[in-house]
């Protein structure tokens, strides 16, 4: 009689990022309940992290692709600056403001695929050249100054009514997380775009139009950090610098999303939950000592420790694909014929049934 050994699975190779959140909010509510373990800490992490979760996602969306976009952060920053100043500056109406600015950001996204696709220049160089003409471009439209921060009800309210106890911008995230994965996960424009991040010259010789495809993940990439620029101008106010500063946060979540509920595959919950898995330590830390530049140390190592993570995942992966596989073996009945291994028919005569390999 053999006993059957159940083995419990716990999943540490897609939901590690679940198990460490849960670790973090254990660990700190333990250490400062006072501070950590409260409605307003997780209504605060909650909203505070969704402008840099419009801008993880814009990442993912160009990624997919095999895509680098390193202009996130300064189109975010222009169009915080752009929307301001259209409404307190040139007093447009809230809403024409917030079209005009969206439009210049997905205008700029067009010209970032036109430098990729048709100049052929690596997405890596021509999103990080945009970036630094995007500065020049702010610093012209700002002067240099700090704009007069654009004040009405209406333009508050864009992010800041409570819905649940949670600013709107956080409803506005997760409303863009279920498209997003939607139309990555359960549509064919979804499929194209993943086939070309794997393989683009696979995808090319399926008949997808590669460079269509990296050009929309582009201007989708550019659009996204527009809005996300023009809900900061909302939430928190005009900026001369914030932009740059979200910019390795967006990728660490990226890529550390890319190790979870989907091990090595770019995914949406998984980067949303490696926003809020990260946001969580950082604040955490920053109530027990106090210091303020934990964020950054905190997202440079994750980056570092996903990407490296990732790669590791990626290369095991190819050595289990090129083992050579083994075809079963086959029992033959008596009587029957079967190929040997040099492709002669071979009756098995009875006795002791022959195995040879099916094919």
């Amino acid at each position: 009689m053999t006993t059957r050994r159940r083995t419990v699975r716990l999943g540490l190779d897609r939901f590690s990022g679940l198990y460490i959140w849960a670790l973090f909010i254990l660990v700190f509510s333990l250490w400062v309940p006072g501070l950590f373990f409260t409605a307003a800490t997780a209504h605060t992490i909650a909203s505070e992290q969704a402008v840099g979760g419009f801008l993880a996602i814009a990442v993912l969306v160009a990624l997919v692709t095999g895509t680098y976009d390193l202009s996130v952060g300064a189109v975010a920053n222009l169009s915080t600056i752009v929307v301001t100043w259209l409404q307190a500056t040139e007093h447009l109406n809230m809403w024409l403001a917030i079209v005009v600015t969206v439009a210049a950001s997905c205008v700029i996204g067009l010209v970032n695929g036109f430098v990729v696709v048709r100049m052929r220049v690596n997405s890596f160089i021509a999103t990080l050249g945009m970036g630094t003409i995007l500065a020049a471009v702010q610093s012209i439209v700002s002067g240099n100054s700090q704009p007069v921060p654009a004040i009405s009800a209406a333009w508050s309210d864009l992010t800041q009514v409570n819905v649940g106890g949670f600013q709107i911008v956080f409803l506005y995230l997760v409303i863009l997380g279920l498209v997003t994965w939607w139309l990555l996960d359960y549509t064919p424009a979804g499929r194209y775009m993943y086939a070309v991040g794997g393989n683009a010259d696979a995808a090319r010789l399926s008949g997808v139009e590669v460079g269509r495809w990296v050009w929309l993940s582009l201007v989708a990439s550019a659009t996204l950090s527009g809005v996300a620029g023009v809900l900061y101008a909302s939430q928190s106010g005009p900026s001369l610098t914030y932009g740059p500063g979200l910019l390795l946060p967006a990728f660490a979540a990226v890529f550390l999303g890319s190790t979870q509920l989907k091990p090595g595959r770019f995914n949406v919950w998984g980067t949303l939950l490696s926003i809020y898995v990260l946001a969580t330590g950082v604040q955490g830390l920053e109530y027990v000592t106090g210091v303020q530049w934990l964020n950054d140390m905190f997202n440079g190592i994750a980056l570092i420790l996903a990407v490296a993570f990732a790669m590791w995942r990626q290369s095991a992966v190819a050595r289990v694909r090129r083992r050579p596989s083994r075809a079963p073996e086959v029992a033959v009945p008596a009587g029957h014929a079967v190929m040997d291994p040099d492709g002669q028919a071979v009756t098995n005569p009875g006795r002791k049934p022959p195995s040879f390999t099916a094919g």
